[in-house]
């Protein structure tokens, strides 16, 4: 920090009026701009692996111990001195890209103070997003951390010798919370000790950290060759592996002991004031639990009512439960034997939504898109995700697809769906083309919020009919149900977490409503339980946006172009949900 305010000192000479008068002309505010890439700069130093992730590659070798009580009171400071010196800008003196940006920055760093005054760091670590999961993916040189030169081996080196302090401190806090009543729930638990013995070896060969040793390029001389294998071998044997073990210990034979058998949130101290913040955070609006909770209430019996339809047009005898039980079970449904021919039919998905993509969006991506089959250590817990590319193209866009058995991946499980969700257009568009744009602040290139990102992703879902998608009625009950499954989410997890909703009572209802297998119900519930209130932001973001559609159309008429209402939908990046209707209603008046 006083790096940051001794190089911008210059600026804090300049009286509040100047500043906000600077830009009556609507011209970029150049005074705005300097401090919103400072801001950027400066943030980045306390998020090293975020820079890793976006490609930049200056803090490779670094790793903070994100959760301890004095690093989080230095990041507090850090956005309060942020927020005073924001509020030296008048906004109403700002033109319309500089008022986003404001708007945007304005929330973020009054949230996440907020979020520093709650004690989530006394949970540091769980099963599903976690340091310890994006370590080890890391490590095994195929993500995100790059492995291409001696330089690269280095800071990977500098970088994991960090890591068996970051799982000490992890029991330290892991302690703290288990004194003042803020632990994980057992069954949660039990599910992250598997994974840290999942990487402890008796040879470094044998370890998922040898991985960039394997693949060393075969231009390093030998001596580089030796030395870096010697140094990975001792890291592994010597400080790696008995960290993990030491964790994995620790979590087996002191703190699983007394986690709670409750399920929800509400059971920690102050359990119920910090679920009301993360529904505010985690969908960027004023809607209250009650009320999201009877939005997905609503949306359940309306989705569950077109199933029926689509269950008699495919002339089915019986109930939606002896439907999703016949298409869960029959044989037909289970085709593939390989998980190359997994990954094969979802290729085959962008191939035929392709010619139809132009109609729907005059901009695509620059950045390179894959598929690729969920890593072994983490697909038992993990959901299909996409990873973002880098905008300079060294690195791809990644759909990650977990497949446990080839031999049970059902083609009604919203195959289509899932893809135009994970992959083309939801989330490779938006967060490509956002890290593509030059013209934003980095803060905006880079950043994002829960309710835009993933609404969008799912409203993507719903373009499945214009892109030539869901012809065959089985892709289509695919398709509901996972617009079902974002519907239960809001059910399930206000209920959980404000309702004394039992996780069992969770994955019965979970089940009852949509065709999911008991196995997948658990690891989604369970997901719910750790990050609550994130499952909320993909419903409420997209019921704004297709609300938004829908409003222009009835507008606007035949001057409504849906290429041109998706365009400008991306255009700006990731806004909070109030701050999009605002520019969108501003966009409307101007077509």
């Amino acid at each position: 920090m006083k790096y940051f305010f001794l190089g911008l000192g210059f600026l804090l000479l300049l009286s509040a009026c100047q500043l906000s008068n600077s830009n009556v002309t609507g011209e970029d505010n150049k005074e705005l701009a300097v401090f919103l890439d400072t801001y950027y700069e400066e943030r980045l130093k306390f998020y090293p692996i975020e820079a890793t992730i976006n490609g930049d590659e200056r803090y490779n070798d670094r790793l903070l111990i994100d959760f301890t009580d004095e690093h989080r009171s230095t990041l507090k400071k850090f956005y309060k001195e942020q927020l005073t010196y924001l509020s030296k800008f008048d906004r109403e003196y700002l033109n319309t890209n500089d008022q986003l940006s404001y708007d945007v920055l304005k929330r973020e760093l009054e949230v996440n103070i907020e979020a520093l005054g709650f004690k989530d760091n006394y949970m540091p670590l769980n099963q599903f997003s976690s340091t310890h999961l994006i370590f080890m993916q890391m490590g095994s040189g195929q993500v995100y951390q790059p492995f291409k030169t001696v330089q690269d081996y280095d800071n990977w080196l500098k970088r994991a010798t960090v890591f068996p302090a970051y799982l000490d401190s992890a029991i330290v806090y892991f302690r703290k919370g288990m004194s003042s009543g803020h632990v994980l729930p057992k069954i949660l638990v039990e599910r992250m000790i598997p994974q840290f013995r999942s990487v402890v070896t008796d040879t470094a060969a044998a370890s998922l950290f040898y991985g960039p040793v394997n693949l060393m390029p075969v231009s390093f001389d030998i001596a580089e060759k030796k030395r870096l294998a010697g140094e990975f071998n001792t890291l592994i044997l010597q400080q790696l592996t008995p960290a993990f073990r030491r964790i994995a210990d620790f979590l087996q034979h002191e703190y699983l002991p007394v986690a709670r058998t409750s399920t929800g949130i509400a059971a920690i101290p102050d359990g119920e004031k910090y679920y009301r913040f993360l529904v505010k955070q985690q969908t960027t609006t004023t809607f209250t639990p009650d009320e999201i909770y009877e939005t997905g209430l609503a949306e359940v019996k309306r989705i569950r009512a077109e199933m029926e339809k689509t269950k008699e047009a495919v002339g089915f005898k019986g109930d939606l439960k002896a439907f999703f039980a016949y298409i869960n079970t029959d044989k037909k449904f289970t085709p593939y034997k390989t998980a190359a021919e997994v990954i094969a039919a979802f290729q085959s998905i962008q191939e035929l939504i392709q010619p139809n993509l132009e109609k729907l969006f005059s901009k695509t991506p620059k950045t390179a898109f894959e598929i690729r089959q969920t890593e072994a250590f983490r697909a038992a817990s993990a959901s299909a995700e996409y990873q973002q590319g880098t905008p300079d193209g060294s690195r791809p866009g990644v759909f990650y697809v977990p497949i446990l058995d080839a031999t049970t991946f059902n083609i009604t499980s919203g195959m289509q769906s899932l893809f135009l969700h994970e992959a083309i257009p939801g989330h490779h568009y938006q967060i490509s083309l956002q890290q593509e744009n030059n013209k934003l602040p980095k803060f905006r290139r880079f950043g994002g919020n829960n309710a835009y990102v993933e609404g969008w992703a799912l409203y993507c879902e719903s373009l499945g009919n214009e892109l030539g998608l869901y012809k065959d009625p089985y892709q289509y009950i695919g398709a509901l149900g996972d617009e079902m499954h974002r519907a239960i989410r809001l059910v399930v997890d206000v209920g959980m977490h404000a309702k004394n909703m039992t996780r069992e009572e969770a994955i019965r209802y979970m089940m009852e409503n949509e065709q999911i297998s008991e196995a997948g119900a658990v690891a989604e519930i369970e997901r719910y339980m750790v990050i609550p209130a994130q499952a909320l932001g993909y419903k409420m973001g997209a019921l704004k946006i297709r609300a938004l559609r829908t409003k222009y159309e009835q507008q606007l008429g035949d001057k409504f172009k849906v290429h041109v209402f998706h365009d400008a939908i991306l255009k700006d990046g990731a806004l909070p949900l109030e701050v999009l209707e605002k520019k969108m209603d501003l966009w409307a008046t101007k077509q």
